[in-house]
């Protein structure tokens, strides 16, 4: 169920029944795991932790769907000083305050968004940093995403702003066999625009939520970018 794959000393590929993504990042005084996989992921990524012989140190989420945040109350009986850091904005989601903010189209969080009963040790914005990973703020997916950007090899970990199945997608693009990123997108606009900032990071390489890892990426990034662009619904503002 769980596979793992060590892309380098630094990052190493967490997949739950090929398609649920976590990321774990090696840093001097152990790792940082980004995102925590669907409800009862929390073990599998302990006991990776511990194959690698480091203690995770610090949680950073991405956003709050459940396939992102549903491991994380599980951890927590395994990892009771971790540090939980997420965005702000996606914070005041999690903990049930739906409200739009000025100039946002409504969120509607539906079957994907759960409400969570653990706080975070640390809320964050653009600009902030945990360990070597800089915030990046990314919305559109949800309104309050981020990804995170490690400053040292710059491998830009995206969470769902772009999916890997069947060819890189920009979030809200639908790809027929796997649809479901696209379809739980809150505002398709606003997610081309993030993808536009993420690509002009330049990044090394790309790890999503959704997909293998891509090296060299901006190519394909720029080709994705192309595909949404010319595609009507990236004009229409909010997704389904």
């Amino acid at each position: 169920m769980l596979r793992i794959v060590r892309h380098s000393d630094r990052l190493v590929q967490l997949t739950w029944y090929g398609m649920v993504n976590a990321w774990l990042v090696r840093e001097e005084d152990g790792l940082t795991l980004v995102d925590t996989g669907l409800p009862g992921s929390g073990a599998g990524i302990v006991r990776a932790a511990r194959e690698l012989g480091a203690p995770i140190a610090r949680i950073a989420l991405t956003h709050g769907h459940l396939d992102k945040v549903g491991g994380l109350e599980g951890l927590r009986a395994h990892l009771p000083d971790a540090l939980v850091a997420i965005g702000r904005r996606e914070a005041r989601l999690l903990l049930g305050d739906r409200r739009a903010e000025p100039g946002e189209p409504p969120f509607s969080p539906g079957p994907y968004f759960p409400r969570l009963r653990i706080l975070a040790d640390r809320l964050v914005d653009a600009g902030d940093r945990i360990g070597s990973l800089l915030v990046i703020q990314s919305p559109g997916h949800t309104p309050g995403h981020v990804s995170w950007l490690d400053l040292r090899d710059r491998t830009l970990i995206a969470g769902d702003a772009f999916a890997g199945f069947g060819g890189l997608s920009v979030s809200g693009f639908v790809r027929p066999w796997f649809p479901i990123p696209a379809l739980s997108t809150w505002d398709r606009a606003a997610a081309l625009i993030s993808a536009r900032t993420l690509s002009a990071l330049h990044p090394a390489r790309l790890a999503m939520g959704h997909g293998d890892l891509v090296e060299g990426p901006v190519p394909i990034m720029d080709r994705a970018l192309a595909e949404a662009e010319v595609h009507p619904a990236f004009g229409s503002g909010s997704g389904p």
